[in-house]
């Protein structure tokens, strides 16, 4: 598949990502962000075990529990953490500079050495989110920034491993997929029990809420995620990052009835030009598009050597 496909496919993850704000306020049980976390991650690897039906082997069960922790079960707990903590968007715009993360953790652990146009390009896309997103000023938590933080180099330290150890052969993306948000799924569960309790009453509204997110949220986009991650060079994949705080802002102006300021569409243009520019500043040179992916196409589900469903 040409990589302008690949490009827009991965793309639709994270702007899958933004809409888990409204559904969030309006659909689910407040005040619950583990169980939600929990509900997102483990029915959707559930799911994708059970369509591939392929468990790891030898080291794959330690680097998929690795890949699961930083990509699912210790991100998303962070990430709701630094959301309820902080004011007016300052989690988005922290984790708007993942591109910069994983422009460094590329350099040092995948050899792609990183570029003036790169760098760049990163900055403007956080400036531009921070356009968007953030509100007036209001004191700023200590534990949120660093949850916050913490949750943006989870998320770049799982994006760059997963690019490093690619995948075994005959396994595909939507394999490993379910191996890490299983992984993920099973680490938040005893941790939202133990701080949140029993699960609460779940209405109509709530259960449509939950089978949105483990499905189209999660199932679907972590598959399209991990596949462009097998196609892409991290920091292309991770340029896309930008798109999730913009869909938020564009469901939030025409869902939930909230305005957009010229400033916030200036934000979003440049968030979105700096989007753009990253993924042809992600093939300059040392970058390998290709790797992490398996050296034959065997996986039965996913991978086969037609382009239909590559």
């Amino acid at each position: 598949m040409k990589r302008p496909t690949t490009v827009l496919l991965t793309a639709l993850a994270p702007v899958s990502w933004g809409t888990t704000y409204a559904v969030t306020t309006e659909f689910l049980p407040a005040d619950r962000p583990l169980f939600t976390g929990m509900m997102r991650a483990l029915p959707a690897g559930l799911l994708l075990l059970a369509l591939g039906r392929v468990l790891p082997r030898g080291i794959w069960w330690g680097k998929a529990a690795v890949l699961g922790a930083l990509n699912i079960g210790a991100f998303f707990p962070l990430l709701f953490l630094s959301a309820y903590r902080l004011p007016g968007g300052m989690a988005a715009v922290v984790g708007s500079v993942g591109p910069l993360f994983v422009v460094g953790l590329s350099a040092l652990l995948l050899g792609q050495r990183p570029t003036a146009r790169t760098v760049l390009a990163g900055v403007v896309a956080a400036f531009g989110v921070s356009l968007v997103v953030l509100k007036a000023a209001g004191a700023l938590d200590t534990l949120g920034v660093l949850a916050a933080l913490a949750s943006t180099a989870s998320m770049s330290a799982g994006t760059v491993l997963t690019k490093r150890w690619g995948r075994p052969d005959g396994v595909g993306p939507l394999v490993l997929a379910g191996w890490q948000l299983t992984a993920g799924g099973l680490l938040i569960a005893p941790i939202a029990f133990l701080a949140e309790g029993a699960p609460p009453a779940l209405d109509g509204r709530a259960v449509g809420g939950y089978l949105y997110l483990a499905l189209a949220n999660t199932a679907v986009s972590y598959w399209l995620w991990f596949r462009g991650i097998g196609r892409l060079t991290a920091t292309q994949v991770t340029f896309l990052g930008p798109l999730s705080p913009l869909t938020a802002a564009v469901v939030g102006w025409a869902a939930l009835g909230q305005a957009l300021t010229p400033v916030q569409l200036a934000g979003m243009a440049l968030a979105f030009g700096a989007t753009v520019a990253g993924q042809r500043a992600g093939t300059g040179k040392g970058a390998r598009p290709g790797a992490g992916r398996p050296r034959r196409r065997t996986d039965p589900v996913h991978a086969p050597a037609q382009p239909v469903g590559r």
